[in-house]
């Protein structure tokens, strides 16, 4: 899995403002999308990436440990 990083993001926001549909990330890759919806799907997956990061290095932790009663 790759790392993403927020020029990364920009440079496919930029691709999508534009309308091209291959994107050159930061490390070199060169990555070609058969349609604006795919662009629009890696969009979401590395915004979501990048704000796990941001909230795994924060110390803001989500994890629900559920609590279970017997009802007696």
């Amino acid at each position: 899995m790759a790392a993403w990083t927020q020029d990364d993001l920009a440079r496919v926001r930029t691709a999508i403002a534009s309308g091209t549909r291959s994107v050159t990330f930061a490390d070199g890759r060169k990555q070609e999308y058969q349609t604006l919806d795919h662009l629009l799907a890696a969009e979401k997956v590395i915004a979501a990436a990048l704000q796990m990061q941001a909230e795994t290095a924060g110390g803001i932790n989500r994890r629900r440990t559920p609590y279970y009663r017997s009802g007696l």
